[in-house]
């Protein structure tokens, strides 16, 4: 997946040894931390994304969900989850960060 956001470009370019090892983590956790299969780990980062209000994180799980196969309805529904649990403000800013509006 390229890179999406400018200031993550330039913490890769400034910090290389850093993003390595930063890198190197995730993949280790996203890969081999258990037996999910990677649809539903990218449902799950889409949903922690998007509870925690973190809306650069969401655009890049929302991507890498795509990219994975996850289909629209899917990643719909994992937003709409965010409703009971966290409130109709935090789902309104996901569902903005979806459907690519500020």
């Amino acid at each position: 997946m390229k890179d999406i956001h400018k200031q993550f470009m330039i913490f890769k370019e400034e910090f290389p040894e850093l993003y390595g090892k930063y890198e190197e983590f995730g993949r280790e956790v996203h890969l081999n931390g258990g037996p999910l299969p990677e649809k539903v780990r990218s449902l799950l980062k889409v949903a922690i994304s998007g509870a925690s209000g973190h809306q650069r994180a969401l655009e890049t799980h929302l991507a890498k969900a795509r990219e994975a196969g996850t289909s629209e309805k899917e990643l719909m529904h994992a937003l709409l989850l965010l409703i009971p649990t966290c409130g109709f403000p935090t789902f309104m800013e996901a569902f903005s960060t979806f459907k690519g509006k500020d």
